[in-house]
């Protein structure tokens, strides 16, 4: 009679996680990056820019940490942004403190810029099927849950 095992150890992952995931990026992000060209950003501007109107006013430490990002990194990715006009440092709420904030062009740019990354999702959902994106969310989302401060 042969040994019962597990299920969980008859399944194993063929190849590198980090492989799978950079090369479907590269595929997904060309795509995006395609749509926000036609608008003058790049994908990384316009999820700064659209993380900017959502929560600003907002110190620039607590936008790094929404954006999983360093310091130094945010102030690199801010740098485009505010040379064009669309986003502004503020004064905050005392002499040492400053807020990042989008200016009126960097709304209107955003919401210009949302047109197409809408357009970008709903041809990838059409490619993909909805329900392989909605499935892909979610297991996105609980690989972070499960990563986070790792």
């Amino acid at each position: 009679m042969t040994p019962v095992t597990p299920a969980s150890s008859l399944v194993r992952p063929k190849g590198c996680t980090n492989l799978k995931l950079r090369q479907l990026l590269r595929v997904v992000g060309a795509h995006y990056d395609a749509e926000m060209a036609c608008v003058g950003l790049k994908t990384t501007q316009y999820s700064l820019l659209s993380s900017i109107t959502a929560l600003g006013p907002v110190r620039a430490v607590e936008l790094a940490r929404h954006m999983h990002m360093s310091a130094s990194t945010l102030s690199r990715n801010l740098r485009p942004l505010m040379d064009a006009g669309w986003v502004e440092q503020a004064p905050g709420p005392d002499a040492r403190s400053w807020l990042i904030q989008a200016t009126t062009e960097g709304v209107a740019k955003r919401t210009e810029a949302q047109r197409r990354w809408r357009s970008a999702q709903e041809a990838l959902n059409e490619r993909l099927g909805v329900q392989r994106v909605v499935a892909l969310h979610a297991l996105i989302d609980e690989s972070m849950s499960r990563l986070d401060g790792v």
